[in-house]
């Protein structure tokens, strides 16, 4: 049973929401986070802080807690920090002996000339295996710490193959595979593998965009879930705002100027930094590019004639309502689109339903189910 609510665990909303992820994907104590709540003024308060309770709870015997303890601190590590990689690792580890004996497999896909992070979670269901889910997460995210969610969908009858894309979690750490957005490359990359004729494909948070994407050219993905979709950043802002960016965009040194003069701390210097590692990059400018280069143009959406089911929280801080109403409207040769807008009285009103996955897993077995 995952617990349900969306705390106040520390007055700042990106580090309130991060402490609230953690304990809502099922394997962190609620007393833990808001001790870490308490005792973060910094970064790096907080990285010490959830390094400390993987220790305390590797003492304690319990693993699974450590696991995403580790996992929490490895989010805000720096990428020029020499423990960035060691730590990835050491989460692997503590992961898989937390998890031993229970049913997944750890695989590896060939793509790109390197390789795909994959765990592939068998139907545990009573009855004949529904069908097959690929699925992902966003932009910084790892696998494993949606183990929830996968292993739901599996006890509930359904194959799922959740895979990392180029750049994220051990495709980039263990595998040295930097990020592309066009997303149909691994999707086709694990289909082949595991000779999969048809799928669903499940992408969360940012991996809502790169879900319509891989849907838009490979053909034997059937019903696509984006858990937020993005479409456009810029269909964010205004007019003058979107002109003034792509002109700042044709002068690279002033625009790393700009960059650099605002990334000193805080929840920007960490993006930036996060899109230039998972990019293998150097300047801010191309961060900045990362990120436009998922635009309505590039998405394809006019290709896309499966089931698609679009969902945010109304009070989405990062994938508003309003980037699911311009992918819901441009999906004009789509077999049909199905929308979900979480509500803040169901507690699922947050970034990917932080607060009750339980009920956003519910939604979309019901989905899922009524699409075979």
């Amino acid at each position: 049973m995952l617990p349900i609510g969306y705390f106040k665990f520390h007055k700042d909303p990106f580090i309130n929401y991060q402490l609230n992820r953690w304990y809502s994907l099922g394997y962190t104590r609620k007393e833990d986070m808001e001790r870490i709540g308490r005792e973060t003024r910094t970064f790096e308060d907080y990285v010490l802080g959830f390094k400390k309770l993987t220790e305390e709870a590797i003492a304690e015997n319990r693993l699974k807690n450590a696991a995403f303890y580790l996992r929490a601190a490895e989010f805000l590590i720096s990428p020029n920090d020499p423990q960035k990689i060691p730590t990835y690792d050491r989460f692997i580890e503590l992961f898989d002996k937390a998890f031993a004996g229970e049913s997944f497999e750890r695989h590896k896909v060939a793509c790109q000339g390197s390789y795909l992070s994959v765990l592939r979670f068998p139907s545990k269901g009573t009855g004949p295996k529904k069908g097959t889910i690929l699925a992902f997460g966003g932009f910084d995210s790892f696998i494993e710490e949606f183990y929830c969610m996968w292993d739901y969908l599996s006890q509930n009858g359904y194959e799922v193959l959740a895979f990392e894309g180029p750049g994220q979690g051990g495709t980039l750490r263990t595998f040295g595979l930097p990020f592309d957005h066009d997303w149909e490359k691994p999707t086709a990359a694990v289909l082949d593998h595991f000779q999969i004729g048809e799928a669903a494909l499940w992408g969360v948070s940012m991996g809502g965009y790169w879900a319509v994407r891989a849907g838009a050219f490979e053909k034997r993905i059937k019903r696509i879930i984006a858990m937020p979709p993005v479409y456009d950043w810029l269909e964010l802002t205004n007019g003058f705002n979107k002109k003034l960016v792509n002109l700042l965009m044709k002068f690279p040194r002033i625009m790393n100027f700009f960059i650099r003069l605002k990334m000193n701390v805080g929840v920007l210097k960490h993006t930036i930094n996060q899109a230039l590692f998972i990019t293998k990059k150097e300047q801010p400018i191309d961060a900045v590019k990362w990120m436009l280069g998922m635009n309505k143009v590039h998405i394809h959406s006019e290709l896309i004639d499966q089931d698609v089911f679009l969902l945010t929280g109304e009070h989405d801080a990062f994938q508003p309502p309003k980037l699911l109403y311009k992918q819901k409207a441009a999906l004009i040769n789509a077999k049909s689109v199905t929308t979900r807008i979480f509500t803040k009285e169901e507690h699922a009103d947050q970034h990917c339903q932080m607060g009750n996955v339980g009920l956003l897993l519910e939604v979309i077995l019901d989905w899922m189910d009524g699409k075979k």
